[in-house]
Order: structure tokens, then C-alpha cells, then sequence
């Protein structure tokens, strides 16, 4: 397949020229003209660019990438990642908020329907965009059961619960990666448990005073099933390859 092809297809699949953002999504760097293998990684890093090379793949998608707002010089770890993949022929390409946000192969909406999440709808707004899902688990589930689904679904436990709502989960918000800033806007929507994936010390307090069950589920492993889904829908709707780089950082 052409990368070209390829690389107007995610930019308009994604949206990544409608969604604001910090991360500069996209094309980050431009590999050899013709893509038959694509690798995935949830961090642009040494060990993503190594493993891509090292597995025949002629573009690396992340979700966390390179280059953000700011002008950074390619020197030192940043030149040696882009030297790595320039001299194995693959292309460096990310997908942030829009990977978050996406309907079908998104963060947020794949970890949801996986968790049995019903009635989905957009919810998180960030950056003008709703980049999370809120959703409703009928009948509901005992907290302990639906931390029990998550181990399944993402194979690591929760790093926090902190479990300070109803005993049972009925209205679920999913925002992964970093979201503790969006309580209180879960509890004005009347949602009794929220999903996300980091923790932070300062949540501590609010989420015992505004009584709501959150499970920080970690931000790697939250913002890899994304991932893996589209390179699910590449390998069906193009017939392309895919290999995921697991490089977890237990955070």
C-alpha cells in the first residue's frame, strides 16, 4: 500500500485536522513510499523506534508522540529515536486526542464496550471536543466485579480505587490516560463511577467529599486498547500487518 494512501486515510479516519491539540498529530516523520507492515506503540520512545525497525515495520503509530507544541532540537535521545527510524526505512506517525475521542477504534469507546457499557455518548470535554465516553451498566455491578473486568479486559490490576461512591457501578464515565481533572464534571452528570487512568494525590480528598467511586486504571494500559483496535480495523480494511509493542511503564 502506498504510505500516502495510508496517511490520508488515518488523517481523515482520525480527524486529526479537526481536533485541537497539544500533540502535533500525524505525520511525524516521513518514512520509504510504500507500507506493508505497521507497528504500534503507545509511547514514541528508543525501545518503539528499535522494535519497529527491528520488526519489518515501514511505519511506527503511537499515541504519545515526538513533537508536541513547542519547538524541540533533535539532539540527544530525540535525534538518536529519528535517526533509528530514517535509517529503517519507517515513518513515525500520532494520534493523541484524536485516538482518544474516536467513535469506533477510540481509547475511551473501545475500553467501554469491552467493559459491557451500554447507551454510550460522548462526554469529557476537553479542548472543545468530547474526547470520553459515559455509558450505563444494566443491571449494575458491584464494584468489586467490575474491577474484576477491568483486570480481564486490560491484564494489570487498577493502580488506585478509590472507591467512595455507591457499592455498585450503574453510570460509568471511561476517560483514559490523565482525567482526575474532569470529576467534578462527572458528578454533575450524575455518573456514579469514573474510569480513568492516572492518579494524583490531590484527588484524594475531592473524590471522598464528593462521594463517587474512580478506579485510576493506568494511563499506559488505558490508552493501549485504543491501539490495538485500529490496528484491528487496518489489517481488515487493508490487509496490512500490524505488530504491537508492549512496552508497559506500570504507570
Amino acid at each position: 500500500m502506498e504510505t500516502k494512501e495510508l496517511i490520508a486515510y488515518l488523517d481523515e479516519y482520525l480527524r486529526v485536522r479537526e481536533i485541537e491539540d497539544t500533540s502535533q498529530n500525524g505525520l511525524q516523520v516521513e518514512g520509504v513510499a510504500e507500507v506493508r507492515r505497521v507497528a504500534f506503540a503507545v509511547d514514541a520512545c528508543q525501545a518503539a523506534a528499535d522494535g519497529a525497525v527491528a520488526g519489518k515495520a515501514q511505519l511506527l503509530i503511537v499515541h504519545h508522540g515526538l513533537f508536541w507544541e513547542k519547538p524541540r532540537r533533535l539532539v540527544g535521545p530525540l535525534f538518536r529515536q529519528v535517526r533509528t527510524l530514517m535509517l529503517g526505512g519507517c515513518g513515525l506517525y500520532a494520534a493523541h486526542l484524536p485516538l482518544d475521542a474516536h467513535p469506533e477504534v477510540g481509547n475511551n469507546a473501545e475500553l467501554a464496550r469491552k467493559l459491557g457499557l451500554r447507551d454510550l455518548r460522548p462526554f469529557g470535554r476537553y479542548h472543545g471536543v468530547d474526547i470520553g465516553v459515559a455509558g450505563t451498566l444494566d443491571p449494575p455491578l458491584p464494584i468489586s466485579t467490575l474491577i474484576g473486568r477491568l483486570i480481564q479486559t486490560l491484564h494489570v490490576p487498577p493502580v488506585r480505587v478509590l472507591a467512595q461512591g455507591t457499592p455498585e457501578a450503574r453510570r460509568v464515565a471511561v476517560i483514559s490516560g490523565d482525567a482526575v481533572s474532569m470529576l467534578e464534571e462527572v458528578v454533575q452528570a450524575g455518573l456514579d463511577t469514573f474510569i480513568t487512568g492516572e492518579t494524583r494525590h490531590w484527588a484524594f480528598h475531592p473524590v471522598a467529599e464528593l462521594g463517587v467511586n474512580v478506579l485510576f486504571a493506568g494511563h499506559y494500559a488505558t490508552e493501549a486498547v485504543g491501539l490495538k483496535a485500529l490496528a484491528r480495523h487496518l489489517e481488515e480494511k487493508f490487509g496490512l500487518e500490524t505488530l504491537f509493542l508492549d512496552l508497559p511503564t506500570g504507570m
